[in-house]
């Protein structure tokens, strides 16, 4: 990512790093994948294809609190070199009193947000993941950074996440789930119905972060990730979830990853830079 891209393109002026409420954190990474590759192409495919979007997201307009795009962050060194570079990056944020947005790149990248966000709330937040795997192993391929791994990290900070549209995971992450109580619905039961009668555990802390992996949408919807699973969630679905899941609650930021742009089929990047959008909408109106 050479050039300097800015989310919304031309339409919005980018605001200062002080004065915007959006800090949009672009994260090139990918060493782990197990299947298709790409993520790192996301962060500028979804960039690029941000300044196509109008500023009304049809409820509202979320470039009105401000956004910042701050330069990619450097994931050229081993994993936990780039894992403490996103965690400084997201840490200058948050010492702004600003909202982290973070555009992944592998899943991998949530833990380093996740560590910032550790520092500065302890264990005064919950995380709310979208995903079409669990993303439970304590291993997997040799590391315990692989993204296979991101929620059991986040498991053993003892930080209270809740799963949604999962569909696809080991015998062990199951186990896991049941054993430890974790929360989720997968995405079976959401497309049942499910969706309806989805609330956050009235206990969970206020403060929420959302991760969203891009292939908790249905693969009709978004081929274009490494491992595309067919049942997943819908566009409109994903989105009254979202606000479900913030309503009464403070958003202190959220991700987007997975994205593995397939070239000439713009329409997908359209999508996933929509997503971001649409997502600062819903914390706009909340």
């Amino acid at each position: 990512m050479n050039e300097i891209l800015n989310f919304h393109g031309d339409d919005v002026t980018p605001s200062a790093p002080e004065e915007a409420y959006f800090h949009v954190i672009p994260v090139p990474y990918e060493q782990t994948v197990s299947f298709g590759v790409g993520t790192a192409e996301g962060p500028e495919a979804i960039l690029k294809t941000s300044a196509q979007l109008e500023t009304f997201d049809s409820k509202s307009i979320p470039a009105e609190l401000g956004i910042y795009t701050a330069p990619p962050v450097d994931c050229t060194g081993a994993i936990k070199d780039t894992l403490l570079n996103i965690t400084s990056a997201v840490n200058s944020t948050l010492q702004m009193d600003k909202t982290p947005v973070v555009l992944g790149g592998e899943h991998t990248v949530t833990y380093g947000v996740i560590e910032a966000l550790y520092k500065k709330y302890g264990k005064d937040f919950c995380v709310v993941q979208f995903d079409a795997h669990a993303d439970l192993r304590d291993s997997y391929d040799g590391t315990k950074f692989s993204h296979a791994c991101v929620m059991k990290r986040i498991f053993d900070l003892d930080i209270p996440f809740y799963q949604l549209g999962t569909r696809s995971y080991s015998i062990e992450e199951h186990n896991l789930r049941l054993r430890h109580n974790i929360h989720f619905m997968d995405a079976e039961e959401l497309c049942s119905g499910g969706d309806e009668t989805f609330v956050l555990p009235p206990y969970f802390p206020k403060n929420i972060f959302i991760t969203f992996d891009i292939d908790a949408l249905d693969a009709a919807i978004m081929p274009a990730t490494g491992t595309p699973v067919p049942g997943g969630l819908g566009w409109y679905q994903s989105l009254k979830l979202i606000e479900k899941a913030l309503s009464g609650r403070k958003c202190i930021g959220f991700d987007v990853v997975e994205f593995s742009p397939i070239e000439g089929f713009h329409g997908y990047d359209f999508t996933a830079a929509q997503l971001v959008y649409n997502i600062m909408g819903i914390i706009h109106r909340s």
